[in-house]
Formats: C-alpha cells, sequence, structure tokens
C-alpha cells in the first residue's frame, strides 16, 4: 500500500469517516427522542408512581415554584404554605430565570432565587436508595431533600459581594423514608449572564447513576488525556523538527481543546483541584474558545498553503485578538454575554475553512478529503455545544468527542506526511544500496584493470601536476614582469623618446651628441633593467630552482673574496675580510645549507650598493660572526661600507623594489635600478634567513645577512 491517503485508500477512509459522521447524528436522535413515558412536574409536583427511578433514572423536567428575590428555607416554605395557601409561582426547568416575565417585566439574569419541586415516588422506591446527580448550576446554590441540607456549592447571597461563585457536579444520595420526596434549592447569580437550573437534575438508584457518572468521568479522562497526549507529541515533532509549522498549530489545537475538556462536562479539573478560582477557570475557557478558530486557520495554511486570502488572515488575527483582550479585561459578567457571538465566529471559521478544503479536495490535494470529513464531525459537535450553553440543545459537551475524533483524523494526515517521507527516505537508500551493490561487483571485475590504469593516471596526473605548476608559476612571473616593465620603464622610455625627438627636430645641434649619449646609456641601463626585473619575477613566484647543500660559510667568504678584490680595488676601494678563526675551529665552525651560487649574487649586491655609494679612498669590510637564539645557531655575514649613510627612517623601505636614495655630490654615472637590494632579499629569504640594515645616517651603513647553520660541515 502505497500510503494511508492516496487515492486507493480514499474510498475505505471515505466510508470510515461517514459511518463516524453517521454515528454522531443517529446519537443525537436516539439522545433526543423524549422519554416514554413523557414525565413532567405540573405545579411544582412530578408524579413518579409508575416509574421504578431506582432502575431506570429519569431527569427532572416540568414546572417547579420559583420564589423570585427570595431564598426561603423548606421551614419558611412550609409556614407559607400553611399561612397562605398555595400562590406560587411556576417555572420550566431546565432554564435559565433569564428573560422570565414577572409582573409584567422580564428578568435579569442577575439575581436570587428559591425553587421546589414535589415528587412522589413509587411503592417500590420508597425504601430504595436513591441519588441525585446534579449538573453545574450558576452560580452557588444549596440543596434540601426532605428539610435535610444534602448539597451546597459555593456560598449564596443576596448580593455580589456576599455570593462566592462556584462550578462543580455532585452526586448525592438520600434516603426517602416516605412516597414524598421535596425538593428545595437555593440559586444564586451576581457573575454569569444567566443564572438559576440550565441543566438536567438526574434522579435514580444510588448504585446505577455511581457507575453512570464513573463511565462519564471516565470517558472523559481518556478523552482529555488522548488530546493532551497527541498536542504534545506534536509540539515535540515541531520542537524536533521546526522547518514544517503544522505540527506546532495541531499541538497547539489539540493541547487547547483537552485542556478545555478539563473545564467543562464533569469538571475533572475542579475535582482535581477542588480551590482552582472560579473566575480564571472561566477566563482560559472563553480565551481558548476566542482563539480555536484562528489556531485551525493556521494549521490549515500551513497544511494546504495558499488556501487562506490574506484578508482572511488578517481579519482573523484582529477578531481573535480583540476577543481575547476583552475576555482578559472585563469580568465573567461581561464577556459571558459574547459566547454566541464567539460561537457564531468559530462556526464561521470552520465554515470558511471547509469551503477551502472542498476546493482542495475536488483539485485531489492529498488528505484534503479526511480534513473536510473530519471538519464536519467537529463542526456538528461544537455548534450543538454552543446550542447547549444557549439553552437550545440539551445535548452538551459533544466537542471534546468530536474534537478527538478530528484530531485523530489529523494526527492520520500528519502521521501520513511523515511516513511517506521516511518511506520516500527508506525507498532511496534501497535504490542507493542497490547501486552500491552494482558498483561493487562491477569493481571487483575491474579490480585489475582499475589498479593498472591507476598507476598510469597516478604518473600522468603528477607530470600534469608539475606541468600545470610550471605554467602557473611562468604565468605569474610574465604577469609580474609585464607589471614591473610596465611601471619602471614607462619614465626612462619616456625621457628617451624626447630626446630623439629633439635630435630629430635639431632643437640644439650643438647638444646632438650628448643627447646621443645619454639615450645610449639609458639603453644600456634599460636592457640591465630588463635583465634584473626578470630575474626578481622569477625570485618572487618561485620559478628560480636552488641547488642547497652544506657549505662552510667562512671558506664560501674567503671565495667570494677572492674572486671580488679586484673589481673592489679598480673602483678606488679598500676592500677587507674579516672572519676571524671560523677557518678553524673545526666542529663548531659555522655550515650553512645554501646555494653558492645564488648567496654570491645576494652579497655582491650588496657589495655593489657598497661601491655605488663609497666615495674613492673609502672602505668595504665583509665580516662573519656566530650567534645562537632559541637552541638555534646563526651565521652573521656582515657587509659595511665607509660611505655617507642612510637615514634611519628610511631604512624599512630600502629594500622595497625600486628604492632609490641619491646622496648629494655622490655620481657614478649610470644610475641604479633599484633592484639590487630587492633581488638579495629574496634569494636571503628562500635560504631561510633574513637582511636587514643599520645606519646612523652620516658614517656608512651595514647590512646583516643572518643564516641558520646546520650542524654537519660541508664545502
Amino acid at each position: 500500500m502505497k500510503g494511508i491517503l492516496r487515492i486507493g485508500s480514499r474510498t475505505i477512509l471515505l466510508h470510515i469517516v461517514a459511518a463516524v459522521v453517521v454515528g454522531l447524528v443517529i446519537s443525537y436522535a436516539v439522545i433526543s427522542v423524549p422519554e416514554s413515558p413523557n414525565l413532567h412536574s405540573e405545579k411544582g409536583i412530578l408524579d413518579l408512581k409508575q416509574v421504578h427511578v431506582s432502575e431506570n433514572p429519569l431527569n427532572l423536567k416540568g414546572e417547579w415554584a420559583f420564589y423570585w428575590q427570595e431564598l426561603l428555607s423548606p421551614e419558611d416554605i412550609q409556614n407559607r404554605l400553611a399561612k397562605d395557601g398555595n400562590r406560587d409561582r411556576w417555572i420550566s426547568i431546565p432554564s435559565s430565570w433569564l428573560g422570565y416575565r414577572l409582573d409584567g417585566q422580564q428578568l435579569s439574569g442577575t439575581g436570587f432565587a428559591t425553587f421546589r419541586v414535589v415528587i412522589e415516588l413509587s411503592e417500590q422506591d420508597k425504601n430504595e436508595r436513591l441519588a441525585l446527580r446534579l449538573p453545574t448550576i450558576f452560580h452557588a446554590y444549596k440543596l434540601w431533600v426532605n428539610g435535610e441540607l444534602l448539597a451546597e456549592v459555593g456560598e449564596v447571597g443576596q448580593d455580589k459581594s456576599s455570593v462566592t461563585p462556584l462550578l462543580a457536579t455532585k452526586l448525592v444520595f438520600f434516603q426517602p423514608e416516605h412516597e414524598r420526596v421535596e425538593l428545595v434549592m437555593q440559586v444564586a447569580n451576581f457573575h454569569h449572564k444567566r443564572g438559576g437550573i440550565t441543566k438536567y437534575i438526574e434522579i435514580g438508584g444510588s448504585d446505577v447513576l455511581t457507575v453512570r457518572r464513573n463511565l462519564d468521568i471516565a470517558a472523559e479522562v481518556f478523552i482529555t488525556a488522548s488530546l493532551l497526549v497527541i498536542g504534545a507529541y506534536h509540539l515535540l515533532l515541531f520542537i524536533l523538527r521546526r522547518k514544517d509549522k503544522a505540527p506546532l498549530y495541531f499541538g497547539l489545537f489539540t493541547m487547547l481543546s483537552g485542556i478545555r475538556s478539563l473545564l467543562v462536562g464533569e469538571l475533572l479539573l475542579t475535582q482535581l483541584w477542588p480551590s482552582f478560582p472560579w473566575g480564571l477557570q472561566f477566563k482560559i475557557e472563553y480565551l481558548i474558545l476566542c482563539s480555536i478558530g484562528y489556531i485551525m486557520t493556521m494549521y490549515f495554511d500551513s497544511v494546504f498553503p495558499n488556501y487562506v486570502s490574506r484578508w482572511f488572515h488578517l481579519g482573523t488575527r484582529i477578531v481573535t485578538g480583540a476577543f481575547c483582550i476583552v475576555v482578559v479585561v472585563t469580568p465573567a459578567l461581561l464577556y459571558t454575554k459574547m459566547l454566541l457571538m464567539i460561537g457564531v465566529i468559530v462556526v464561521l471559521h470552520m465554515v470558511y475553512l471547509m469551503v477551502g478544503l472542498g476546493l482542495a479536495a475536488l483539485r485531489r490535494m492529498e488528505g484534503a478529503l479526511i480534513f473536510l470529513l473530519a471538519s464536519v464531525v467537529a463542526l456538528v459537535t461544537v455548534i450543538n455545544d454552543f446550542l447547549y450553553y444557549n439553552e437550545w440543545s440539551r445535548i452538551g459537551n459533544t466537542s471534546p468527542l468530536g474534537l478527538l475524533v478530528f484530531s485523530i483524523a489529523q494526527m492520520i494526515l500528519l502521521s501520513s506526511r511523515f511516513t511517506r517521507a521516511a518511506s520516500n527516505e527508506e525507498r532511496i537508500a534501497r535504490e542507493l544500496q542497490d547501486s552500491n551493490d552494482k558498483l561493487t561487483e562491477m569493481n571487483m571485475n575491474l579490480e585489475r584493470i582499475v589498479q593498472e590504469r591507476t598507476h598510469a593516471l597516478s604518473a600522468a596526473h603528477d607530470d600534469l601536476r608539475t606541468s600545470y605548476d610550471q605554467l602557473l608559476q611562468s604565468e605569474q612571473g610574465r604577469k609580474k614582469l609585464l607589471a614591473y616593465i610596465t611601471h619602471d620603464l614607462r619614465l626612462p622610455l619616456s625621457s628617451m623618446l624626447g630626446y630623439v625627438e629633439a635630435v630629430q627636430d635639431m632643437v640644439k645641434p650643438e647638444r646632438n651628441k650628448q643627447y646621443l649619449a645619454y639615450i645610449r646609456d639609458n639603453t644600456i641601463r634599460i636592457n640591465r633593467m630588463i635583465e634584473e626585473l626578470s630575474f626578481l619575477s622569477h625570485l618572487e613566484t618561485g620559478q628560480v630552482s636552488y641547488r642547497m647543500k652544506p657549505v662552510h660559510t667562512g671558506r664560501f667568504l674567503r671565495r667570494f673574496y677572492e674572486q671580488y678584490e679586484l673589481v673592489v680595488r679598480d673602483a678606488g676601494l679598500h676592500f677587507k675580510l674579516d672572519i676571524g678563526e671560523t677557518e678553524d675551529q673545526g666542529p663548531e665552525m659555522p655550515v650553512v645549507e645554501m646555494d653558492a651560487q645564488r648567496l654570491e649574487q645576494a652579497l655582491f649586491n650588496l657589495v655593489s650598493n657598497a661601491m655605488k655609494f663609497t666615495s674613492s679612498g673609502g672602505v668595504v669590510r665583509i665580516s662573519l660572526a656566530v650567534d645562537e637564539v632559541d637552541h638555534t645557531r646563526f651565521a652573521i655575514i656582515s657587509v659595511q661600507d665607509s660611505g655617507m649613510g642612510i637615514p634611519p627612517e628610511q631604512l624599512e623601505q630600502i629594500f622595497d623594489r625600486n628604492y632609490r636614495y641619491d646622496r648629494p655630490g655622490m655620481d657614478k654615472g649610470v644610475e641604479g635600478s633599484g633592484l639590487g637590494l630587492a633581488i638579495c632579499r629574496e634569494i636571503v629569504h628562500a635560504h631561510g634567513g633574513t637582511v636587514r640594515a643599520e645606519s646612523d645616517g652620516q658614517t656608512g651603513t651595514t647590512f646583516y645577512v643572518s643564516l641558520p647553520c646546520v650542524r654537519e660541515e660541508g664545502g
């Protein structure tokens, strides 16, 4: 079976829900059928001589004596009858005294009165133990049976301050001593719109009524517990998965319905908690009635989106909020007068939603049909309860049962959605498992081929990765070189173009030879700059390869000194080497992992820089020292000149590309490119070292190259 709400199962669900609806209608008809014989009291006397009420309980109805604005005890009534005779007025029970015509005027719902009826029992019942099943009576009362006070609910008084309202159902027992039973009841109401005996009082055998009351309580406990459990379950579902709000609104709906069922019927709440405040009890019940329609609308909209219009959303929110505010801020005497309006609003909500459900069912929306049929059940029971509380129906408290049927149907609807989602996940998991099994079988057959191909693919991948890295480095180097050339060659080329145009236009023919010499020098400078820019871009993008091996630093500096000694001396400078005794230190002599050719290029850039900015007769000194930082030995190579130095504030900038510092009076011919120190820094960093400069700006500059040492000797 694909799912409980799919097309193949809709016929079954239709029959089930239709059976429930028909059953409710039949139950309503059966309960509404008058008892046979149709017994009712006339002028305060109920003749039950032909009925055995101890076995067949009977609802008391008919005319009772009515004493308005009087609280009379049985003795007071007997004295009045003995003195004035029977001049009583009569009122039909069950009904409220609201609207009762007395002396040409209609009574209001508030006030107090005494009721009296005499019951004539059969010979069989006069020795039986009987009971009276008392419903909720608005809103305080006392009951005497044959002059004995058997029940008192709340406190009866003649004004609002002396009356204590209370709602409770009771079962009182009595043993008649003769065939005549007198019931006298004082009732006071100053807190509700209607007062009096508005529901049936039932008389019968104590055992029969006790069993019937216990069954009613058990049924209400079952319905209430079911609603509360269903509500709590769906609220928990929403907490665990908040994306779908349908369980939230359905959980609120069933939870509130369960709470309301505690406040009606047998009043389970007051039986469990007798001291629960009456005013709060009524406010909770009316707040639930006011908000239940809005919650139903939100639930419907979450299950079937786009079927509730914006104006209805806005209207129901405003109306619900207004009613709830009135209930909260006004006393029960005022907001209970809105019961009919509240009922109309709730019914309109349900009718509007049922129209939307009808449209959804016609469009074959999944679950719409069961939603519609369950709503019919709930609507019938809710309408009956509102009619009952307005004294237009005698079947009371049917809405909890109808709401339970509705909740079970909705629970099936929501459960089917979760079940369908789980089934889809299981189906997908099975399909994935089947696919995985097939792939496993294919892998077993192709394992050998895959292994063979893997080695080939791995080798090809390594080659491709190497080629890609080389290409990427080359591209990065090309971009940097292009950027460098664009930036650094624009000025000299523009200058040369100006001199070429000056020669071409014969601006100053006598200076043409000087212009041509300038153009030649700049051409040489540009060629050298292009070579240095290219090399720097390769350094920065990692395209320069290094052949690293352990080299003894002292021997390396000795060879460097011997190679460039004549170059420095030909420039008119003294070249000195100070490496101390590092060549004779044995195992302690500093050994550095280096590419000797690249490091030699870096040191020559430093020496060349010193030669360029040191006056004739000056000194260029190379020194070697060893230092230890954090248990790591470093070889410190320093290049010191006796030039004019560099301002201290510019020492951080001299290793930047294109940095040049023009010193007054220093004329070295061709101007430097400003790339030597940048190239030096890149080479030293590639060796894991650092380079820095020190100068006071007056007595020369010293460059320090720090390189980490290794333990083994090389060179």
